[in-house]
C-alpha cells in the first residue's frame, strides 16, 4: 500500500496511507464545521486538499494568478531575533524588500507591546521616517495590545487572573474594564505618532491574547484612529481562533465578544474600521498536518465568505495548519499557503 510523506502537528515527519490522510482530512474539516457552526468543505475541495498534501514535490506553490499578498507580524524581529542573523532593523527591511521580494514589511521593537513602546515612541518615529526614506514597499508599525501589562506590579491595576480564583468576579471584571481604557488610549497615542512620521499603516497583532478585554481595547483604539485618520490602513491579527471570555460580558456595537470565531470576529473588526483582518486557526500538535490543514481551510473559507475586507491568514509556527515548531518545514508551510489561498480563497498571508 502506497504511503505519502507528510507531517504531524509538531513537525515530526511521518508516512501515511491515502486512507489515513483522507480520514484525517474529513475529521479535521468536521471539527471546524462543528465548533464554528459553519459549512463543511465540498467533495471537490476535499479532493483538491488531498492532492495538495500528497503532491510529490517537496515544496509546492500557488498557480499563476492565485498569488496572495504578504503582511507581517513582528516583521523586523524575524531575521535578527528569530533567525539569529546579526543585522539591524533597516537591513532587515531592505532584505525583505530587495532580496525576499516581500509585498510589505513591519517595523517593530523587541518588546512587542504598545505599553512598552510609550517610553521611546519618538525614537520609533524617527526610525519609521528613516525606513520610509530608504524603502519602497509599504511599511506598517506593529505591536501587541497585551492587556496584561497593565496589571500590578508592571501597571496600576489589580490582576484579574489572581482575582478570579478567589471568586472576586465583579472586581476582576472591573479591573479588566479599567485596563481596556488604559490600553486603548496608549494604542491611539503611539499609533498616531508613528503614523504621522510616515507609517503606511498600523498592525495590532495577537489581539485577544488576554481575552475579550484585550479585543475590546483594540476595537476601541481602531475606532478612534479611523475617526482621526479616515484613510489609515489598519490590520488586526488575532491571537486565537476563539475569543476567551476572561470578562465574559464585554460587547462592541451590540456584539458579545467572548466566544467569537473567525467568521464572526471579522464582522466586529469591520465595524471598528479595520482594513485587513488576520484570522487565526490554532494547530493541534498531537494531530496530523492533514487534520490541521483541513480544519484551517474550513474556518478560512467561512471567514472569507463573511468578510468585506481582505483576510490575511496567520500561517506559521503553530497557526494556519502549520506545525508547531520554531522553524517550520517548507514542505508543510508551502502546502498550507497553497491550500489557504486556493481553497480557502484568502487574500493573503
Amino acid at each position: 500500500m502506497e504511503k505519502y510523506f507528510t507531517r504531524l502537528g509538531d513537525g515530526s515527519a511521518v508516512w501515511m496511507t491515502e486512507e489515513d490522510i483522507r480520514w484525517d482530512l474529513e475529521e479535521g474539516m468536521k471539527d471546524a464545521a462543528d465548533r464554528g457552526r459553519i459549512p463543511e468543505l465540498t467533495d471537490d475541495e476535499m479532493q483538491r486538499l488531498f492532492e495538495i498534501i500528497t503532491h510529490p514535490e517537496k515544496t509546492v506553490s500557488c498557480e499563476r494568478g492565485n498569488e496572495g499578498v504578504v503582511t507581517f507580524d513582528a516583521g523586523t524581529l524575524k531575521l535578527p531575533v528569530r533567525a539569529g542573523i546579526p543585522m539591524d532593523r533597516m537591513a532587515t527591511i531592505l532584505t525583505h524588500e530587495r532580496a525576499l521580494c516581500s509585498d510589505t514589511m513591519e517595523l517593530c521593537t523587541t518588546d512587542y507591546s504598545y505599553k512598552s513602546i510609550k517610553n521611546f515612541v519618538h525614537e520609533e518615529a524617527m526610525s519609521m521616517e528613516l525606513a520610509q526614506l530608504n524603502s519602497i514597499i509599504p511599511i506598517f508599525y506593529g505591536a501587541m495590545p497585551n492587556l496584561g501589562q497593565y496589571t500590578k506590579p508592571d501597571g496600576p491595576i489589580d490582576n484579574w487572573s489572581e482575582l478570579l480564583p478567589l471568586a472576586k468576579i465583579p472586581e476582576a471584571r472591573a479591573a479588566q474594564e479599567e485596563a481596556v481604557e488604559h490600553a486603548a488610549r496608549d494604542m491611539v497615542y503611539i499609533s498616531s505618532i508613528v503614523y504621522d512620521s510616515g507609517a503606511d499603516g498600523i498592525n495590532f497583532d495577537t489581539v485577544g491574547a488576554s481575552g475579550d478585554g484585550d479585543f475590546l481595547a483594540t476595537l476601541k483604539a481602531v475606532e478612534t484612529l479611523k475617526n482621526k485618520y479616515p484613510d489609515m490602513p489598519v490590520e488586526i491579527g488575532m491571537a486565537g481562533e476563539f475569543v476567551l471570555g476572561m470578562h465574559g460580558q464585554l460587547t462592541y456595537e451590540g456584539d458579545r465578544l467572548a466566544g467569537l470565531y473567525p467568521h464572526q470576529q471579522v464582522k466586529v473588526c469591520e465595524k471598528a474600521g479595520a482594513t485587513i483582518f488576520g484570522c487565526v486557526i490554532n494547530t493541534n500538535s498531537s494531530m496530523s498536518f492533514a487534520w490541521n490543514l483541513a480544519r484551517t481551510v474550513t474556518f478560512v473559507k467561512a471567514c472569507v465568505e463573511a468578510a468585506n475586507i481582505p483576510v490575511h491568514v496567520n500561517a506559521g509556527m503553530g497557526v494556519g495548519g502549520v506545525p508547531l515548531t520554531n522553524t517550520s518545514p517548507t514542505d508543510a508551510t508551502s502546502r498550507a499557503s497553497k491550500a489557504i489561498i486556493e481553497i480557502g480563497k484568502a487574500d493573503g498571508l
